[in-house]
């Protein structure tokens, strides 16, 4: 059988990078049928337009072992309630484009070797086509890499851009945090994650709590937060780091000691690429900003309990619009 040479274009229906709303996926089948009844050249090039809701979905066993060979049909998706068909179906390793978020405040400077250390443990241990980069921020945020360099998957690279940055000053951290939103929207890889080293605590931003938890929501960033908590701190806090991960589908962290951090970045390495991949197109075609709530239930083929994370919903707002407040049910 001849293959086809057809390509599919995405026609944006709202800004790149923006969230489950509008992630484009083009579906080959179509375009040869097209071809075939409209008598097409083979060379020609076929828009398809397709409002895709994009999940990426972490299934674990009782005992917190991946389970990573269920079938379609084991899956149940639902939002608002109501069920909805599922329409693209993955599972296994994909590379992803990833941030690491890391704060390099004057309260961090006797966590500093542990942070670095554990940053590159989780860069070894992710694939190896993965595109990475890392924003280090104080009062101010700034790019690892050098400005000619987007990403880098080289260890030492990635070293050199967390050891740069003094430890010292306040904490930007949602100002990172965008500029990790930002940033990521530059990389090819369709998956999309960012891993926040910090205790939560802001006392330097620019940009709102609010404005952070809006373009997350909107997003289909994997949000992982590990809090570095001190007793001594008043800044802290805890629950934004929580909040972070809990709306985007990812895991927030508490280590009692630094001395677990290592253990922890890897185990995200692990949650990233044990993961499935699930599409489909909400029965509610109303981009009227609402939030929408999401829920993924499986059932195990051998009857066992199973637990199953993905992020809270997302938001549905019309091409190019900002809400004011993200604040969601």
């Amino acid at each position: 059988m001849q293959r086809s040479t057809n390509k599919l274009e995405v026609s944006p229906l709202g800004r790149a990078g923006s969230l489950p709303r509008a992630l484009f996926l083009f579906f080959v089948i179509g375009s040869l049928v097209l071809s075939a009844q409209n008598g097409v050249p083979s060379t020609a090039t076929i828009k398809v337009d397709v409002n895709l809701v994009v999940l990426h979905v972490a299934v674990r066993a009782r005992g917190g072992a991946f389970v990573t060979d269920l079938p379609r049909d084991a899956f149940h998706l639902f939002e608002d309630g109501k069920p909805q068909h599922i329409r693209l179906f993955e599972s296994g390793d994909v590379p992803v484009t990833m941030g690491l978020i890391v704060d390099s405040s004057g309260s961090m400077r006797r966590k500093r070797h542990d942070v670095i250390a554990a940053a590159l443990a989780l860069v070894r241990a992710s694939n190896p086509q993965d595109e990475l980069f890392v924003v280090n921020f104080n009062d101010r945020v700034s790019l690892g890499l050098p400005a000619n360099e987007l990403f880098s998957a080289k260890i030492p690279e990635l070293e050199e851009s967390l050891s740069t940055a003094p430890a010292t000053g306040r904490t930007a951290l949602y100002d990172a945090v965008e500029t990790g939103l930002a940033h990521l929207k530059k990389g090819t890889r369709d998956k999309k994650v960012l891993v926040v080293i910090s205790d939560g605590g802001d006392n330097a931003s620019h940009e709102t709590l609010a404005r952070v938890l809006q373009d997350a929501e909107r997003s289909n960033v994997i949000i992982y937060t590990i809090g570095l908590l001190d007793q001594e701190s008043a800044d802290q806090r805890p629950g934004i780091l929580k909040r972070m991960a809990r709306i985007t589908g990812g895991e927030a962290f508490f280590p009692g000691q630094t001395s677990q951090l290592v253990e922890i970045c890897q185990a995200i390495a692990a949650d990233i690429r044990h993961q499935y991949t699930i599409g489909y197109l909400s029965s509610n075609q109303n981009l009227d900003d609402t939030w929408r709530t999401i829920k993924v239930t499986v059932t195990p083929p051998h009857g066992e309990k199973l637990h199953v994370r993905t992020r809270d919903g997302y938001r549905a707002s019309p091409p190019g619009q900002s809400s004011p407040s993200p604040e969601n049910p």
